[in-house]
């Protein structure tokens, strides 16, 4: 029995369509210098990535851009859309600590620690952004025929507005809540880098 759920589960999985939304990511670093978190802290306000939105320079940023490719089907007075393809473009900013010899060990922990939650911080912009192309590419795939390629084209233009605008508020308030409970996650997660060091698995 265990094993005819096991070929059960592989199967649904084989049949299952691929993930849509291609996606291609790409990283660049830009240096920090620094022996104390003053100085880093300097060097970040000073050296990370200028964000448009905010007009301010942060510690991470991920620049997006989605590209739709559509394939419109005329019919006579009728227009359909015949495929319909969301992709992803993303560059990831991520800071590089060139440690200094003179450099604490609790600086290089805290430094380890933040470099890690803003990463993370980054990939999960990038999460929110995938969702919201595959929520898109879905949607245009769905759009009804139209008497008129125009008539149709607007519909796709406004489908997207619709969606981008629910990507960028969905992004906003991420943003929002991370900056909320940042100090509270710091905290927890140098207790846990600090525990696993201290217990000999770091």
């Amino acid at each position: 029995m265990k094993n005819r759920l096991i070929l059960l589960a592989l199967a649904a999985f084989l049949s299952s369509p691929a993930p849509a939304a291609e996606m291609a990511k790409r990283y660049s670093y830009f240096s920090v210098r620094g022996t104390t978190l003053e100085e880093i802290e300097k060097e970040l306000d000073r050296r990370g990535p200028k964000v448009k939105s905010t007009g301010s320079r942060h510690p991470g940023a991920t620049e997006m851009e989605f590209r739709t490719r559509l394939k419109y089907r005329d019919k006579g007075d009728i227009c359909e859309i015949a495929s319909a393809e969301v992709a992803l473009d993303v560059r990831m900013i991520l800071p590089r600590w060139r440690r200094s010899a003179r450099a604490s060990r609790e600086t290089a922990i805290i430094w380890d620690t933040l470099a890690s939650d803003i990463k993370r911080h980054e990939e999960s912009h990038v999460v929110i952004a995938r969702n919201h192309a595959m929520e898109l590419e879905m949607a245009l795939k769905k759009l009804k025929s139209r008497r008129g390629c125009d008539d149709l084209q607007n519909r796709v233009a406004a489908e997207t507005d619709r969606i981008l605008s629910r990507h960028d508020a969905a992004q906003e308030r991420f943003d929002r809540i991370e900056g909320i409970n940042f100090e509270r996650r710091m905290i927890r997660l140098l207790r846990y880098r600090i525990e696993r060091i201290e217990d000999g698995r770091l």
